[in-house]
């Protein structure tokens, strides 16, 4: 299908326009729509009605004169080709032309042939744009479905998952932004509110995802950020941020946005919003931000509720390690030895350099950081609790020179602690595979089952039956049968031992089954197997 193009004759002489529209008409039948101007301004408010996509224009018209009016046609329209028109050489006219974008510079007078040669460059030209431009509408409009999925995702990765910085990379990449701190807002909504708390958020929330598109909206009009879905009563939003954000003026100018932001939304929407905002925190540490905004939502009854305007979190000494205290619990969750012991060894110098006269903070403080890891990994099953396992702990730190004892007390148990984690994690299916044929080995012999040996492993006999089979490629009954046959093989090679026997140190009590199962898998019964041993001596 051919497509249409819009192009506009700008010429003080009729005679001119009406030979350019007979040639363009002749040679482009219904291709085209023509419109016409003769004087600079005629010009300039024809572009703005008519949206050309070509324009001829000649240089010398009346008033404004063709360079001045492309120099504003281009500002309201940067697609048009102009095609520059003249019955004079002006080269410094021609060099100005050229500057603003012209295709040709064609002098007057002209043929067919040069105008059909130079629109059809012109229509080459338009249709890869159009192209280019109807590529990244689709571009566009795919993303624009696809984005509120990607950032649902980023939310629930900032917020919930166990610091998997590979995949918050991978979001950052996909929604560009490169900001390494942020905080949450968490906007609750709904229509009766008691003391600081909706009390209608099943009907709202039903009302609020049929406008969920709209409020998206709403939010990145007011904030750049990443916004989640509707749950229950809640949309969380996550604004990345620089550090110094978290400074009194930089607080102050969200809470005046989020008031702006509960205007629009209430007069767009008729639903009463609150807005919880948590502090500034790197993006390994959002979960606390948004704990932080959920807390402000509860301590206050206002509409908007700042986590700093709250004192809700810990104040720390202007010089205290935060970042490395939190650093040091997030190694110990990834089972990150080598980390631990660099960060726990750094802290430690940190409180000998600067509180070395107080030694009792610094064991106490030893132990807190010991107590906390040891209770992350019970926490993650990686130990188990004995309630009088750590007795000689106070003791033992009272006792301990701070300098040397102490260092190597403090770090071996929080590299202890986080070994735990490494062998949760070292729970792998191969591992499991590994350790039930190592029981099976040891007990063949015995009426094992499959319970038995998953329980062996600690895992259901469901799970532990399809890790089996996936690794080994055959059930557990099959792999126990061969096994045994195996063993079997070669105690028949005994004269001295009966089938009774043989059968008994196998794990049969039934010589039948054990025969049939023999044969199954060899193609021989147990006797024409030990035959044929001895047939070959």
């Amino acid at each position: 299908m051919n497509r249409t193009y819009r192009i506009m004759l700008a010429d003080d002489e009729g005679i001119v326009i009406d030979s350019l529209k007979y040639i363009i008409e002749k040679q482009f039948p219904e291709r085209c729509e023509i419109q016409s101007a003769k004087t600079g301004r005629s010009l300039i408010e024809l572009a703005e009605t008519f949206r050309p996509d070509i324009a001829f224009i000649d240089i010398q018209m009346p008033g404004i004169n063709g360079i001045e009016a492309m120099k504003e046609i281009r500002k309201l329209n940067s697609n048009i080709i102009f095609i520059v028109l003249s019955a004079y050489d002006k080269f410094d006219y021609a060099r100005e032309a050229i500057g603003l974008g012209v295709l040709e510079y064609l002098n007057k007078p002209f043929s067919r042939e040069v105008i059909g040669d130079v629109l059809n460059k012109a229509f080459v030209m338009i249709d890869t744009g159009r192209e280019k431009r109807n590529q990244e509408l689709n571009i566009r409009e795919k993303m624009e479905t696809i984005t509120p999925f990607v950032e649902s995702g980023l939310i629930y990765s900032v917020i919930f998952s166990d610091n998997d910085n590979e995949d918050r990379e991978k979001y950052k990449q996909l929604l560009d932004f490169s900001e390494d701190y942020g905080f949450i807002m968490v906007l609750t909504f709904g229509a009766i509110m008691e003391n600081g708390v909706f009390r209608d958020s099943l009907d709202t929330g039903i009302k609020i995802q049929s406008l969920y598109p709209r409020i998206r909206e709403y939010i990145r009009e007011t904030f750049k950020c990443f916004i989640g879905p509707p749950v229950s009563n809640k949309i969380i939003c996550f604004v990345p941020s620089q550090p110094i954000s978290s400074d009194y003026n930089a607080r102050v100018e969200i809470i005046n946005k989020c008031s702006h932001l509960n205007e629009i939304l209430f007069s767009k929407t008729e639903t009463r919003f609150r807005i919880g905002i948590g502090t500034v925190q790197p993006l390994n540490s959002l979960a606390d931000s948004y704990r932080e905004a959920l807390t402000a939502l509860k301590t206050s009854t206002s509409e908007i509720a700042h986590a700093n305007d709250l004192s809700l979190g810990c104040e720390y000494d202007e010089n205290y390690p935060i970042e490395d205290e939190k650093a040091l619990f997030d190694a110990e969750k990834r089972g990150d030895v080598h980390s631990v012991s660099l960060i726990a060894s750094r802290f430690f110098d940190w409180m000998v350099e600067n509180y070395h006269d107080h030694a009792m903070d610094i064991r106490l403080k030893c132990l807190e950081f010991v107590l906390w890891a040891e209770r992350q990994a019970y926490l993650s099953g990686g130990m188990t609790y004995h309630f009088t396992s750590r007795g000689d702990y106070l003791p033992s730190l009272i006792n301990l020179d701070i300098s040397d004892s102490l260092r190597k007390w403090f770090l071996d148990k929080l590299t202890d602690a986080t070994y735990h984690f490494v062998v949760k994690k070292e729970k792998s299916p191969d591992t499991i595979v590994s350790s039930a044929k190592e029981y099976i080995q040891q007990n063949y012999s015995r009426d094992i089952s499959l319970d038995d040996v998953s329980r062996s492993v600690d895992v259901s006999p469901y799970y532990f039956s399809r890790l089996f089979k996936e690794d080994t490629g055959v059930t557990f009954i099959e792999y126990l049968t061969s096994l045994r046959v195996e063993h079997a093989k070669s105690m028949l090679s005994d004269s001295s031992l009966s089938m009774k026997d043989i059968c008994n140190a196998v794990g049969y009590s039934d010589p039948n089954y054990f025969s049939r199962m023999f044969k199954k898998n060899t193609g021989y019964t147990p006797t024409e197997f030990k035959d044929s041993l001895w047939n070959r001596r």
